[in-house]
């Protein structure tokens, strides 16, 4: 496995004096069917963890599920979650968008600073941000927000997968798989796939 996720970023801002500072990752925004869900995550200034977080997508779902009620345990986070239908209506760049802002309005502390992958959080000060290529891979609290939403949504998909069983949602989570497209052109499309996405291939 890869390196762990570090806290050099969130150690040069306690250091100046900013305590409350906030990971933030999505997960689904490539994704066929299903929310996009975005977490936040804040540990408390000079946190040291008791265990080592990494990108998501490192991980087994056992790990993710047990990282994810351990940093739940003693971090603040908070959830945004944003439905294909406001996917479909205004596209997934702002649908992705609405799920950063969502998930920091649920956070039950005051942040003063944000860290995000790859992305700034539009309509808010830049003064305060910092987008990070590759953050869910190099910044602790991204990546821990990263498995706080992964393994939100892989919950979620499983509850699809129970209302439209013949999709297979709860194995591929909603992503392009070769077994997803062969089931579309069985099936054409359910009322959790994304029809801003342009799947036209697929039902010809």
């Amino acid at each position: 496995m890869k390196a762990a996720a570090n806290f050099r970023y969130e150690k040069d801002l306690w250091s100046k004096g900013v305590r409350f500072i906030a990971g933030i990752d999505e997960v689904g925004r490539g994704a066929w069917a299903g929310p996009v869900v975005a977490s936040a995550v804040v540990f408390q200034p000079f946190f040291k963890p008791p265990f080592e977080v990494f990108d998501s997508k490192l991980l087994q779902p056992r790990q993710r599920e047990a990282l994810a009620k351990e940093i739940k345990r003693i971090a603040f986070f908070g959830v945004g979650v944003v439905g294909v239908p406001t996917i479909n209506k205004v596209g997934i760049g702002k649908a992705t968008q609405k799920a950063f802002r969502k998930a920091v309005r649920a956070l039950t502390c005051d942040c003063e600073y944000y860290l995000i992958d790859a992305f700034y959080i539009r309509y808010w000060t830049r003064e305060n941000q910092l987008p990070i290529k590759k953050g869910d891979r190099t910044c602790a609290s991204i990546a821990a927000a990263s498995i706080v939403a992964k393994v939100y949504r892989d919950n979620l998909m499983r509850g699809l997968a129970e209302k439209y069983p013949q999709y297979g949602f709860d194995i591929h989570k909603g992503y392009g798989t070769a077994f997803h497209q062969e089931q579309i052109r069985k099936y054409k499309l359910s009322g959790s796939h994304r029809k801003s996405f342009d799947l036209s291939f697929l039902l010809t």
